[in-house]
């Protein structure tokens, strides 16, 4: 049997520069291929005719973050709700 896992979103992707040819477009994104826990890709912008660069931080990394965004949240939740119960 075939499984398939849903697909799952990531961060969104940034444009980081345009431009009129592949050639240019593909050096750039070997140049930001050396730097760790970025994605990156040429994406062809129909519209304006351009290809352009697009960033991203890795997914796992943004997951990571984003639990650890809400873990420190809880916990100054959970503080400001001690110290108004400690008040009465």
């Amino acid at each position: 049997m075939n499984e398939t896992t849903p697909h799952q979103e990531g961060p969104p992707w940034r444009i980081i520069r345009r431009f009129s040819t592949f050639q240019g477009a593909d050096a750039e994104r070997n140049k930001l291929n050396e730097e760790e826990n970025l994605q990156v890709k040429i994406q062809w912008m129909r519209k304006s005719g351009s290809f352009a660069v697009k960033t991203r931080i890795d997914p796992s990394l943004a997951l990571e973050a984003l639990l650890k965004e809400k873990r420190e949240l809880k916990k100054r939740r959970k503080l400001k709700l001690q110290k108004k119960r400690r008040k009465k």
